[in-house]
């Protein structure tokens, strides 16, 4: 017989919530899980459908898109979805990416990104893990060079959740090696197909210390799945 308990943490809010989260979670997710699992990444009408509902970003604030909630509602969406064993939708680094950009980005960027992210439009991922470096960060070799007013991104990532339908990455990368950790940057990097081919045209919504609006390509182009590695050269204007 399953052990039932009341969480210490919960209301009658959050369980509403968890009512409603559960519904989408067995209505949407777990008939397509199989086809998921097959293809290697859910889809983006799933991410596309949750947003419209609310069920991301939530607890970013109301006034940067986001549902108002807290930490308590992010935990229902993970704590519901592993009961199911469901993890085809990384929606915890989708709220990381929106996270970094709530707490370190330009007001401009939070009003461009953060509403797209929490209606799906957008689909957040972190490129930090490198085939030779995980969890010692100062060991990563992608590097973010300054040619006149733009920059370079060379270097591989690997183990990219949400890599294959991001829309919207969160590129970790050195700027100032002899800065050891102090030269370590988030590079905000936007990522669109490129029309007729199967390449990939991307634009920087920041660069290190300056942000910047860009357009920029990669070439040349890799699969964007979250466990192949890949090595790409970047120019960020």
């Amino acid at each position: 017989m399953p052990l039932e308990f009341k969480r210490s943490w919960s209301d009658e809010d959050v369980e509403r919530f968890r009512d409603s989260w559960v519904r989408f979670v067995e209505s949407e997710m777990l008939p397509h899980d199989a086809e998921a699992r097959r293809l290697g990444h859910v889809g983006h009408e799933l991410w596309s459908r949750a947003g419209e509902l609310g069920f991301l970003c939530v607890d970013i604030p109301e006034e940067w898109g986001g549902a108002g909630g807290d930490f308590r509602h992010e935990a229902v969406l993970h704590e519901e979805m592993a009961r199911r064993a469901l993890s085809g939708m990384s929606i915890g680094v989708h709220s990381i990416a929106a996270h970094y950009l709530l707490n370190h980005g330009t007001d401009d960027q939070k009003r461009r990104y953060l509403p797209r992210l929490a209606k799906g439009e957008l689909v957040g991922a972190i490129a930090m893990t490198e085939p030779g470096a995980g969890s010692d960060l100062q060991a990563i070799r992608t590097r973010a060079e300054r040619h006149g007013n733009q920059y370079a991104i060379n270097g591989s990532k690997t183990f990219i959740s949400n890599g294959f339908l991001a829309g919207l990455v969160v590129v970790v990368c050195k700027t100032d090696p002899a800065e050891r950790a102090r030269g370590i940057s988030l590079l905000l990097v936007k990522i669109a197909p490129a029309s007729g081919s199967g390449a990939c045209s991307i634009r920087s919504a920041a660069r290190p210390r300056t942000p910047q609006s860009c357009s920029s390509r990669i070439c040349p182009s890799q699969p964007r799945t979250s466990s192949a590695a890949s090595r790409d050269r970047a120019f960020i204007s």
